[in-house]
C-alpha cells in the first residue's frame, strides 16, 4: 500500500478568511462551518496566520472590543504559523503536531492553503499505535 500523504487524508477545501475580514464576520464562518480555527490567507492563497475561537473571545470579546471593528489580521499575525506540505507523509504529519503540540495543521501546496489536517482526519486514516502517541503528545 502506498504511504498515506496529508493531501489523502486532510480536509481540502476548508473555509478560511482574508485578513481584513470582520472579527464578527469570521465568528460566524466559525460557527457556520462548526470549527475553532480559521486560516488566515492573504489574497494570493498565501498563509498569514491562524485565528482560534479562544483568540476572539479573549483578544476581542474579553477586552470589550467591538467584533464588528476588529480585523482578524489584527488578531492573526503570527510570525510564523506550523503547517504541513501536502505530499508529506502522515508520519510527518503526526510528528510536527506531536513536536508543536497543536491538534490541527494548514496543508499548504506551493503557499497556498488546500486543506487542514486534524487529530480527526489522522484518528481516521492512522494506525491506533500512532494516534496513541499522537493524543498523548497534545495532552501532557
Amino acid at each position: 500500500m502506498a504511504q498515506l500523504k496529508a493531501r489523502d487524508i486532510m480536509t481540502p477545501n476548508s473555509a478560511f478568511v482574508s485578513a481584513d475580514t470582520s472579527v464578527q464576520e469570521a465568528a460566524a464562518v466559525l460557527a457556520r462551518e462548526d470549527i475553532g480555527v480559521l486560516p488566515v490567507c492573504e489574497a494570493d492563497g498565501r498563509l498569514r496566520g491562524m485565528v482560534t475561537d479562544r483568540d476572539i473571545v479573549v483578544k476581542v470579546v474579553a477586552q470589550g472590543r467591538a467584533p464588528a471593528e476588529v480585523a482578524v489580521g489584527d488578531l492573526a499575525d503570527q510570525p510564523e504559523v506550523v503547517t504541513i506540505g501536502a505530499d508529506d507523509s502522515l508520519e510527518e504529519a503526526i510528528e510536527a503536531m506531536k513536536r508543536h503540540k497543536v491538534r490541527r495543521l494548514p496543508v499548504i501546496d506551493g503557499h497556498t492553503v488546500v486543506g487542514m489536517l486534524s487529530q480527526g482526519d489522522i484518528a481516521r486514516a492512522a494506525p491506533d499505535g500512532p494516534v496513541g502517541e499522537l493524543l498523548e503528545a497534545l495532552s501532557s
